[in-house]
């Protein structure tokens, strides 16, 4: 259980979150076993928190497990094309009865008011209705789909004047037809939709598993789009049967890489079984599950002089060590032309420093620093290479560093140990005995 100075110390962090997020727009996706799922009281209670903290928020569910239940008790069989239910009549009987069975239970617990408990004083209204166009697929390699739908729009100029009345948009896996139809559509793709249509901020797609794990099964925090995609198609190849090509993680993947290449800046895949996950990924730096994103929000960039307190925030604990020369305020307003840094999500994770000594052709590479929770994963060498870019770019042929710590760090990447003397004059007459840094230097080829 959090104390109350972390519970503090975490509502303070979350500070620039809300602020980001206050009046922005978020898809949620949840899949009907999202909502069977022990856990979905909770989310519903995320959910509230959302709402009370200004998001515009659009839910999407759909209703398979429960479609599934009432068809398995009518003895009605059914089966998979391509991924795609067969919807027939009966079946398309159960589907709706499913749906408006899961939309009066949603509707119901957005509902609650109960004193002592989350919802309390929340008073959300919820609206639906048929904002989703549809038209049926046909007959797809020789099958009749009957009732099974594919989305043909969106209307998007609705939803948007219900959310400016601060009310949350239910949709379904239902979509609708000129000619008076009902289709039975996939969840996913309905989701993927309205938020292209809404041009929303956020997609957040609700699955079993956390996020994505690499290979040796640590969590992927961050995936650009073009990679999703890739592993998106990587697994169809390996799929024997054509006819249910898809698992769910290739389903939201899917989603995310197609959301994020038409135009939704961010798309988030996040479990629906963990209690705490929609707040965790979207008010903590790191998050709980997989972003997607067109390009990575981790970039390397010039320091400003916004970026004085991050800076100074980011290399104390390595001034009070001992590691880094300490700088003050002052001069780092001073020197701040000369830094590089990494920021994460507005935050600086990371910085270093340049100082050229033009008339020797040699640059000082200083104040290089990554911060603790984010080391091992080769920032410091994607900083180490701006600096050098920018040393080149300079006419500088090399580069040294005094360090009395990290010697190692530096010879693995290519330097090699001097005298004090290779020193530029001017660094050389200010050369601090009483550190007693050792000298190295590498050549810029």
């Amino acid at each position: 259980m959090l104390s109350t100075t972390d519970h503090v110390n975490w509502f303070r962090h979350s500070s620039p979150y809300i602020n980001a997020h206050r009046g922005k727009t978020f898809v949620l996706m949840l899949s009907g076993e999202a909502i069977a799922d022990a856990n979905f009281a909770n989310t519903v209670h995320d959910i509230a928190l959302l709402n009370s903290l200004g998001v515009r928020l659009v839910l999407v569910h759909g209703a398979r497990p429960q479609a599934e239940q009432r068809l398995k008790a009518r003895g009605i069989e059914t089966r998979l094309h391509h991924d795609l239910r067969v919807t027939g009549g009966e079946v398309l009987e159960s589907v709706i009865e499913a749906v408006g069975t899961l939309r009066t239970d949603i509707e119901a617990r957005l509902s609650m008011g109960l004193a002592n408990t989350p919802m309390h004083g929340a008073r959300i209204r919820v609206c639906s209705g048929n904002f989703v166009t549809a038209r049926p697929v046909g007959v797809l390699d020789g099958v009749d789909m009957g009732h099974t739908g594919e989305l043909r729009r969106v209307d998007h100029e609705g939803i948007r004047h219900l959310l400016n009345l601060n009310q949350i948009v239910l949709l379904s896996n239902l979509g609708y037809s000129p000619t008076g139809e009902v289709f039975n559509l996939a969840v996913e793709e309905v989701a993927t939709h309205a938020a292209i249509a809404l041009k929303a901020d956020k997609l957040i797609l609700f699955g079993s598993e956390a996020g994505i794990h690499d290979s040796r099964g640590e969590l992927r925090s961050e995936l650009l789009a073009d990679t999703a995609s890739r592993l998106v198609q990587q697994y169809l190849a390996r799929v024997e049967d054509p006819e249910q090509p898809y698992t769910e993680t290739a389903c939201l993947l899917e989603a995310a890489a197609t959301a994020c290449e038409k135009g939704v800046p961010r798309c988030h895949l996040i479990s629906y079984q963990r209690d705490g996950a929609l707040i965790n990924e979207l008010f903590t730096r790191d998050g709980e599950g997989t972003m997607v994103v067109s390009h990575s929000y981790e970039q390397i960039r010039p320091a400003n002089i916004e970026d004085v307190g991050g800076i100074l925030e980011l290399i104390a604990p390595l001034e009070e060590k001992g590691i880094l020369v300490r700088r003050s305020r002052e001069r780092l307003e001073g020197e701040i032309e000369r830094f590089t840094v990494v920021v994460r999500d507005g935050a600086i994770i990371g910085c270093a420093a340049l100082y050229p000594f033009t008339d020797e052709g040699i640059g000082e590479l200083a104040c290089v620093a990554i911060n603790s929770d984010y080391r091992g994963g080769q920032r410091g060498d994607r900083l180490l290479a701006a600096i050098e870019q920018q040393a080149r770019e300079l006419g500088l042929g090399q580069l040294f560093v005094l360090t009395t710590r990290t010697a190692h760090w530096f010879v693995e990447r290519g330097f090699a140990a001097a005298e004090r003397e290779q020193l530029p004059q001017e660094k050389k007459a200010l050369y601090n005995f009483q550190r007693n840094s050792k000298v190295f230097f590498k050549p810029l080829g």
